[in-house]
């Protein structure tokens, strides 16, 4: 393949093994690892198709473009380390001819622990992830980054990628508070805020994902993923308005 997968990795002891293994076809992987602190760098050494990168993490469009640079081929492949690609992608980016003025886009699977989330809008999400880096990269957002598509055509590709993002309550609790802080400090200054639109903001987010995305249909899953939803815009909208108001200080 001259498809180069790319992985941003920080902590991920739990995840980042299937990750490798569902990419050891692939010629080149490169894991850019930015603080772990946990077993992920002696688990990504034990696979050879793999360059082990220790990086600087400056938000998640900096990062990956970044990351990407590290790799020996112009197609990029990105798969964060807690997904994994089934063998009906893989064979896919085997036998695709892939045009370059084209933005691929994949479609995924989430679960929590091994509970596949079939609602609250997180189940066949299709989203860009393959590019050639002479012809577009990601833009430069901390947060709710995204590959640059003007003046390209989008493609959704076969196959699936399983998402295994979370695995107990608590890491909701710490996804929230990294997000919320990532969106606050690239906001400031730019965007406005109140404490009412903050609590409003985290009420429609739970209603939305509960009731109009059918989130309850997810059982008790449903509900902490709504209520996750709900508390990351709440605490992402009152620390831009703290921000704000230390700026004006």
């Amino acid at each position: 393949m001259n498809i180069s997968a790319v992985v941003l990795a920080k902590n991920n002891e739990k995840t980042i093994e299937k990750t490798l293994q569902s990419l050891k076809e692939f010629e080149d992987v490169i894991v850019y690892d930015n603080g772990s602190t946990d077993e992920t760098i002696n688990i990504t050494k034990k696979f050879s198709n793999v360059n082990l990168v220790i990086g600087e993490f400056k938000g998640f469009g900096w990062s990956k473009n970044n990351a990407s640079s590290f790799a020996k081929n112009d197609w990029i492949l990105i798969i964060d380390s807690d997904e994994v690609v089934d063998s009906e992608l893989l064979n896919e980016l085997k036998t695709k001819v892939l045009d370059d003025k084209t933005v691929y886009k994949l479609n995924f699977k989430a679960f929590y622990k091994d509970i596949q989330v079939k609602h609250c809008g997180w189940n066949n999400q299709k989203i860009k992830r393959l590019y050639n880096r002479k012809i577009t990269s990601y833009n430069s957002n901390d947060v709710h980054e995204d590959i640059v598509t003007e003046g390209l055509k989008q493609e959704l590709l076969k196959g699936n990628v399983e998402h295994y993002s979370y695995h107990t309550i608590s890491e909701f609790v710490m996804k929230a508070d990294r997000y919320s802080t990532l969106f606050a400090m690239n906001n400031v200054g730019k965007k406005s805020s109140s404490p009412t639109k903050a609590f409003f903001n985290g009420m429609y987010s739970f209603f939305r994902t509960y009731i109009l995305k059918q989130g309850f249909r997810d059982g008790y899953v449903g509900l902490i993923i709504a209520f996750s939803h709900m508390v990351t815009n709440f605490y992402k909208y009152i620390k831009l308005y703290e921000l704000n108001k230390e700026l004006k200080k």
